[in-house]
């Protein structure tokens, strides 16, 4: 895990962004964790949300252009991927961030990325941002969406 120079997350004001958080429901105390965090970022910064629930991260990317077809300003995809025995995992994280960074460019909207692809579970619990977690990835994905969202806005006045 990185950790060190990861950037301050809140502090902006993101009143009138619409934000749709999407989670798979997969590996459910760890995606629970990053949930919460994203919640954390878009509470303080007075986002509108809601949070959906798909099958897993590969179903991430279509729920994320139906976000915003129905007018969402910004999605925060969240979603865990354990490596495994078979070439599963490199299938599935392939396809989440493929699609999700296809999806993104495709709207001219951001993605909040919060896909977490672990070696194991541990490594996903050190990053939900839950009691002892190293790290808060669910609230880092929905700061750089919020973020992002807002240099859009500005640079398309």
């Amino acid at each position: 895990m990185a950790g060190s120079g990861a950037p301050e997350t809140g502090g902006v004001d993101a009143s009138g962004l619409n934000v749709v958080v999407i989670a798979g429901t997969w590996h459910e105390v760890i995606t629970d964790g990053l949930i919460a965090g994203a919640k954390r970022v878009l509470d303080a910064t007075g986002a509108t949300y809601r949070v959906v629930r798909v099958p897993g991260s590969f179903e991430l990317p279509v729920a994320a252009r139906a976000a915003f077809e129905g007018g969402a300003d910004a999605v925060v995809a969240l979603g865990v991927i354990i490596r495994g025995g078979t070439p599963h995992f490199e299938f599935v994280s392939s396809a989440a961030t493929d699609g999700l960074t296809r999806v993104a460019l495709d709207a001219g909207k951001p993605v909040g990325f919060g896909v977490l692809t672990l070696e194991d579970e541990q490594q996903g619990l050190d990053r939900a941002g839950l009691e002892g977690s190293k790290e808060d990835k669910g609230e880092e994905a929905a700061d750089a969406a919020i973020r992002t969202a807002l240099v859009l806005r500005d640079l398309r006045g």
